[in-house]
């Protein structure tokens, strides 16, 4: 049945067309956010994590105080069995114990996130936004890093406190180089996060992946300079150099710079790959949302 002439259920019936702009700009909202729309994202997304901790705060505290216990056990015990020895290299120690939580925060923030969707039945809704399943993936990822940051800056300071130990913290140094060194860690995150989608239940071998951090933080950068490709390795290397020499971001040479900065986009570009493909070959096989 044809409508009427002139009526509002039919524009081209009307006469009346419609105006380009409202259309340009209802087809931005469903296809295409604008950048402006990317902001609301990031702030909602922001605002769940500080509502998490605000809410489950024991489990947050919880966390902080297990980084605290195993670091009293390596302290403590490693005096009574090192002795001098790990008097000597005590400050070293921090730095890396204190690089391993951020790791360990950066890699299971997209992995454990998708885990817990995929659990809870609500994986679903990161497909349907208009944003697209990666950048929500990815936002959620960056605002677990920013938490993990306030937490493991906690865990430093008591550290400092236990062990009398003294460091030069200079905040932009630390933030460029420590985030730099953690970004190749969010992009191996992802890439496990694209993996759990696909199989599902795979946390052993998710777990077993942290305590490799430890070897990647302590790589003999100098002596094996092919280990500055590994994640974590290089930019532990810088870190180390700026909190316990005092070394200022711009006294790096721009070539530690720059293999620090490609290294960090590299594994974070190569996860996103993986992700994406794992999670597309989840949807191809309708396995997406089941668990």
């Amino acid at each position: 049945m044809n409508s009427e002439p002139g009526s509002d259920s039919d524009g081209a019936d009307s006469g009346i067309d419609a105006d380009p702009a409202v259309a340009d700009s209802d087809t931005a909202d469903t296809e295409t956010p604008r950048p402006a729309t990317y902001y609301h994202l990031a702030r909602a997304v922001l605002y769940r994590e500080y509502l998490i901790f605000v809410r489950y705060p024991a489990n947050a505290i919880g966390g902080i105080v297990i980084a605290l216990f195993f670091f009293g056990v390596l302290l403590y015990g490693g005096r009574i069995v090192a002795g001098q020895a790990l008097a000597d290299s005590l400050e070293g120690i921090i730095v890396g114990y204190f690089l391993w939580t951020l790791s360990v925060g950066a890699y299971s923030s997209v992995s454990n996130d998708l885990g817990s969707e995929l659990q809870w039945g609500t994986l679903e809704r990161h497909i349907t936004t208009p944003f697209g399943f990666a950048p929500v993936a990815l936002l959620k990822g960056a605002a677990k890093v920013v938490r993990t940051f306030l937490t493991s800056a906690i865990v430093l300071a008591v550290m400092l406190l236990l062990s009398g130990t003294t460091l030069r913290l200079d905040p932009i140094t630390i933030l460029v180089v420590a985030g730099l060194a953690i970004t190749s860690v969010l992009g191996l995150g992802f890439a496990a996060g694209g993996i759990t989608v696909l199989y599902k239940r795979i946390g052993n071998w998710l777990n077993l992946l942290q305590f490799g951090f430890i070897v990647l933080i302590s790589a003999p950068v100098l002596d094996a300079p092919w280990t500055r490709a590994l994640p974590l390795a290089h930019g532990s290397a810088l870190l180390q150099r700026a909190m316990v020499d005092g070394v200022r971001l711009w006294e790096f040479g721009l070539g530690e710079l720059a293999v620090l900065l490609a290294v960090a986009l590299g594994y974070l570009l190569g996860g996103y790959v993986v992700f994406h493909y794992a999670t597309r070959r989840a949807r191809r096989l309708g396995v997406l949302g089941d668990y």
